[in-house]
This record gives C-alpha cells, structure tokens and sequence, in this order.
C-alpha cells in the first residue's frame, strides 16, 4: 500500500476565475475536491509544494489527507490542469475517497534482476510496452508499484500480465487479453546487420539469366 501524504491547504471562498487568478498571484494552485456525495470544496495549495510532489512520481497513485483548517480528507489526485505556455500547474482536482472506495488508478512497474537476464546478459535490450499499469483496487489497497521478475527471460521472450503476481483484491482493468508489459529484444547492432545482409552491395550487378533464345537478358 502507497504511504499516506499530509498536503496543507487553505480554504477559497468563491470559485471562479477571480479567486482563482488570486490565489494564483499569491504563489498556490487553485483546486477543488468532490464526490462521496459531499459537496466540493474549494482549496488551494502552495504551488512549490505541489511541484516537488508532481516530480517526485506516483503522484496520481497516492494518497492524500488535504488539511484545511485543522480538517483532513483523504483524496486521490484526479487532474492537473497546466499553462500551456509556462507549464505551471494552474488546477487541480482531488477525489473523495474512503477505504472501501473503488478506484482506477495508474501505478508504475518496476523492473528488477535485469542481471540475471540471459537475454540481457547477451546485449539484448528490455523493450518497456507499459512504464504503468492502470489498475482496479480499494483506495487503502494500492501498490506503490508493480515489481517485474527478468530472471532468466532470453531474447525473443515477453512480459504479459498474467505473469504478474499482484496483491489481492488488485486486478489490471484491461480483461479481455493478456497484455505485454515488456519484451527482451535482438540488439539493434545484430538487427542492422541481419538487415543489410539482404541488401545487395553498391555496384554489385544483378545476375542476368539467359533468356530461351540464349542471349543475356
């Protein structure tokens, strides 16, 4: 399970572009949390601190206890709307969530004994399909990642998956077929070459054959 994340954060009393252009100004990040059925709260939080969360990854995995006022709820980060121009973030949305409560969520894959590869081993490269899983689970049940076992995968051989072992209750929501995950791939050098094996060298005439009279064609 993904550790909890205190986020500090302050009321906003109206919504709109106004309020939101002041928090702006003020260095935070306009947001909003819904559903449970509650209704939304506006909020905004210190936009350097949601940055560095922003970097840090998992981000739309983790979850949050945003404090206002001395009040937490836990939350699941939905959205994060950014300025094209600047790449700021300017809004976020946040869900409602409870330890029972079902979610979609992408979480990342991890790939560890790549040295116990023999297809890795041999110069082969790992080929990542999916750097992330999305996944179907309860809130206070989400990995902090997926864990990909490359012992003794050779060239050719592919990463679906089945082969995952996942905690339970968590299931890919992708069901109707057995998804790649990643693939152990020929060196790009041994694909070149096998390539221009092919190719006929510069200058290198083409064999002509007699045509039924005798002469070369």
């Amino acid at each position: 399970m993904s550790d909890i994340v205190e986020m500090p954060a302050v009321a906003r009393e109206r919504a709109g572009k106004g309020p939101a252009r002041a928090a702006r100004r003020a260095g935070q990040v306009p947001g909003v949390i819904y559903g449970a059925k509650k209704d939304p709260n506006m909020i905004a939080v210190e936009e350097r601190y949601l940055n560095k969360l922003l970097h840090q990854g998992g981000f739309f995995s983790t979850l949050f206890d945003v404090k206002v006022n001395g009040k937490a709820e836990r939350v699941l980060a939905r959205d994060v709307q950014f300025d094209p121009v600047t790449d700021k973030p300017v809004h976020i949305d946040f869900l409602r969530v409870s330890a029972t409560t079902s979610v979609h969520v992408e979480v990342a894959v991890h790939f560890i004994n790549e040295d116990q590869s023999p297809g890795l081993r041999g110069g082969g490269v790992l080929n990542v399909v999916r750097h992330e899983v999305e996944l179907t689970c309860r809130a206070d049940a989400i990995p902090q990642h997926i864990e990909v076992d490359l012992s003794g995968l050779d060239i050719g051989d592919g990463v679906h998956i089945s082969m995952i072992k996942l905690p339970d209750g968590v299931h890919p929501t992708i069901t109707d077929r057995d998804f790649t995950i990643a693939t152990i791939a020929a060196p790009t050098v041994v694909r070149d070459e096998a390539a221009a094996e092919q190719v006929p060298a510069e200058g290198e005439a083409e064999e002509k054959t007699p045509d039924e009279n005798g002469s070369e064609g």
